[in-house]
C-alpha cells in the first residue's frame, strides 16, 4: 500500500515553455527516451492541439513528475509517466496518474489505455495497484516515413 501524501505535496499543472528542458531531463533520468523518439517533438505535438497535453508535478524541490496524456476521440492514452528516481515511493506516481485520468474524464473519455514495454516489468505492479488490468492485445506499428522497424 502506498503511503498517504497530503494533497498539497504535489502540485499539478500543464507544462509551460520554461518546463520543457526539465521534463526532457526527467524523462532521460527515468529511462523513458529512445533514440527514435525526439522528446521535444513529442512535447510540441502534445501541446499543438486540444486532444493532448503534458502535465507536470512539482513538490518543494521542483519538477519531479510528468505524464503526456491525450486521446483519439475514443480512448485516452498516457505516455512518459515519470517520477524522479529520488522521489519514488511517496505516492507521486498515483497523483500524476490521477491527474491524467481526471484530464481525460473532463473531456468525456471513459477508458484509458497505456502500453508498457515488455522489458519494463517493474511497473506492472504499480499499474495493477491503480486498477489497471493487462489486456491481451498485439500492437502493430509502422514508421510512416519509411524507416526500418524499431523495437
Amino acid at each position: 500500500m502506498a503511503p498517504a501524501i497530503s494533497p498539497t505535496a504535489l502540485t499539478i499543472a500543464a507544462i509551460e515553455d520554461a518546463d520543457i528542458a526539465d521534463v526532457i531531463a526527467l524523462w532521460q533520468r527515468c529511462g523513458l527516451t529512445r533514440p527514435w523518439n525526439d522528446p521535444a517533438a513529442d512535447i510540441a505535438l502534445a501541446r499543438k492541439g486540444p486532444n493532448a497535453t503534458v502535465l507536470v508535478g512539482r513538490d518543494r524541490s521542483g519538477l519531479v513528475a510528468s505524464v503526456l496524456v491525450g486521446h483519439d476521440g475514443h480512448r485516452g492514452w498516457v505516455y512518459y509517466v515519470a517520477v524522479d528516481p529520488g522521489c519514488r515511493h511517496q505516492g507521486y506516481g498515483r497523483v500524476i496518474m490521477a491527474a491524467a485520468e481526471d484530464w481525460l474524464r473532463s473531456r468525456g473519455l471513459e477508458k484509458l489505455q497505456l502500453m508498457v514495454r515488455g522489458d519494463n516489468v517493474a511497473v506492472h505492479a504499480f499499474y495493477q495497484s491503480l486498477g489497471y488490468l493487462e489486456q491481451d492485445r498485439v500492437v502493430f506499428a509502422k514508421w510512416l516515413d519509411g524507416r526500418e522497424p524499431t523495437p
